[in-house]
């Protein structure tokens, strides 16, 4: 384990590993006016995780994250992640 609540071991470690999922935790948050501190004291989870989460940085989330992140903003998974199909990115764009 990574003694990070919410990050298994792999997701602590930096293989370069590209993906290709969206978090729309920013928007999420705006829309229900809440902090990403407010929402890491809520869930349980290190402000620096979340943060890992929000930028798009996390390799990995466990489902109690994941369940816990829903309960508190009152969404769906699909909500908060979305698939983003790498072959529809330009090379002149970056990923976020």
């Amino acid at each position: 384990m990574t003694g990070q609540p919410g990050l298994p071991d792999d997701a602590a470690a930096n293989d370069g590993a590209k993906h290709a999922i969206d978090v729309h935790l920013d928007r999420l948050l705006a829309e229900r006016q809440l902090t990403l501190t407010e929402l890491a004291e809520r869930v349980g989870v290190t402000l620096v995780n979340l943060s890992v989460l929000k930028n798009g940085r996390a390799k990995a989330i466990r489902f109690s994250t994941l369940t816990a992140i829903c309960r508190e903003l009152d969404c769906q998974p699909g909500d908060l992640l979305a698939y983003r199909d790498s072959a529809a990115v330009s090379p002149l764009e970056s990923p976020r």
